[in-house]
């Protein structure tokens, strides 16, 4: 072997270690970046004893989907999860302590209390005082309700935009990725970039990919729905200013076709917004019509009652006055305008004691002719809140319950539901930690393997760097032997 080919095969080591060095060096640099997959520096042999390095970026193509999927599955659960908390709170208040089941068991006492002592107006004053209890959370819960559809709404519309720039962030960084593969040159960077995009996005949506020539990727939704092929697919959805009982939400539209809402405690729903649409459509509007027949059950149980006359609302009343709700048919928005029949409020200069006698809606309906001390109608009133009547059953809840029950269900229904939801948001939570490790051991950065590898080129350059010294020396030698 010749000097100068001695002193090529060096030069070429020592390029080829610094460049190796140099990869180990970024590794280790981004080794918190939960994003960067691993470089692997490869050294390939040209010519006799030289040498070139190949950067290849780690990458497994299988554990990054499933990471995708789990990412979605968890962030639908836990959208659902962590709205069904705050409506829990907002309807029914802290431990229920608001609830129309506690509003109605306080209802339930005064009413025996009352019966007991039918001639003290002190406590017929506070019966109708507790009703106004009834009617209050009654009122309130199904606006807290509307405003929480309301604000739902502006999530799903901000997470909308947020999902239209993602993709428009990922087309530039598939044009990146495209342009570098067909020039030739690293796109590790912009792969590690693309791979980040798609993450978030399916913090939204959930996603399938494939990759076509020159690594031009292609992004489709769960149900196959076309999400980018080449430039993004317009998402749409016009939010509503405000919610009545009963209304529709707007769907979110990717490419014309409307993303479905989720459904069950342990959801269906993959991403943020089929999480949102849930809650919104779902978990919300079946409260409203639980708080609906809870409204309709008082209205119908203090009914008042009169031979050869229909029914008339009694102590609550409602916007269809004096007639009852049809039995056991929803009437939408009808927890938001019951209310205390005027009658029988002294705070309007109604009488309290018609709750007793009968006749808030004429003489005909008056029952009680014995006096002061007649209750029956009181401990009818009672009995009724305990009756089994008629509920519409897409309500959600039993169809056949007393009010009292029927209000008491609705908060086992939303806890039961609750329940589901935060075991689901666990299990999706530890499943969607198990696939980004099992991601990060097979793409990520271990820094003890890279420090090793650090070694070991340092020895390599050592080597190389004696091997130039010693040609360095014998040509030294030579010249001077040749002056």
């Amino acid at each position: 072997m010749s000097l100068s080919s001695a002193l090529s095969i060096a030069q070429s080591a020592l390029l080829a270690t610094s460049r190796q060095t140099s990869v180990v060096t970024r590794n280790v640099a981004d080794a918190d970046n939960p994003n960067y997959s691993r470089r692997i520096a490869l050294v390939t042999s040209t010519t006799p004893g030289a040498r070139s390095v190949d950067v290849q970026r780690a990458a497994n193509d299988l554990l990054f989907r499933q990471n995708l999927g789990a990412l979605s599955a968890y962030a639908g659960q836990n959208a659902l999860y962590g709205g069904m908390d705050q409506l829990d709170v907002s309807v029914n208040g802290v431990d229920n302590a608001s609830s129309p089941s506690t509003a109605i068991a306080n209802l339930q006492q005064a009413l025996q209390l009352y019966a007991t002592s039918p001639s003290n107006q002190n406590l017929g004053s506070s019966v109708i005082d507790a009703a106004k209890q009834v009617v209050r959370s009654l009122n309130e819960g199904s606006k807290a309700i509307q405003d929480f559809r309301t604000q739902t709404d502006g999530q799903i519309d901000t997470a909308v935009k947020d999902l239209n720039s993602l993709l428009n962030q990922f087309q530039d960084a598939n044009t990146a990725v495209m342009s570098g593969t067909r020039s030739g040159t690293d796109v590790s960077d912009a792969l590690d970039q693309r791979d980040a995009l798609l993450k978030k996005i399916a913090n939204y949506i959930p996603v399938s990919t494939f990759t076509r020539g020159d690594n031009d990727m292609v992004i489709t939704t769960g149900d196959g729905t076309t999400l980018f092929e080449t430039i993004p697919r317009a998402v749409s959805f016009a939010p509503s200013t405000g919610y009545a009982a009963g209304a529709a939400g707007n769907a979110v539209y990717i490419d014309n076709v409307p993303v479905s809402a989720g459904s069950g405690g342990n959801t269906t729903a993959s991403g943020t917004i089929a999480g949102l649409l849930q809650l919104r459509d779902g978990v919300a509007s079946t409260m409203q019509s639980q708080l609906d027949e809870t409204a309709r059950g008082l209205i119908t149980a203090f009914a008042e009652t009169a031979p050869s006359m229909p029914n008339a609302a009694g102590l609550f009343t409602w916007s269809g006055a004096p007639a009852v709700p049809a039995a056991g048919t929803l009437v939408d928005g009808l927890a938001g305008t019951i209310k205390i029949n005027a009658a029988m409020d002294p705070s309007t200069g109604g009488n309290p004691t018609l709750l007793r006698d009968g006749g808030a809606n004429g003489a005909a309906y008056v029952v009680n002719t014995g006096g002061a001390s007649y209750s029956n109608l009181l401990v009818a009133y009672g009995d009724q809140l305990d009756k089994p009547m008629t509920f519409d059953p897409s309500a959600g809840i039993s169809a056949t319950s007393s009010v009292a029950d029927y209000a008491a269900n609705s908060i086992g229904w939303l806890q039961g539901v609750r329940q589901q939801a935060s075991t689901a948001a666990d299990a999706k939570e530890a499943l969607a930690q198990r696939s980004a490790d099992a991601l990060s051991n097979a793409t990520g950065v271990n820094v003890d393997q890279e420090m090793s590898l650090m070694l070991d080129l340092e020895h390599t350059y050592q080597a190389s760097a004696r091997m130039m010294k010693t040609v360095d020396d014998m040509m030294t030698a030579l010249l001077n032997a040749v002056g």
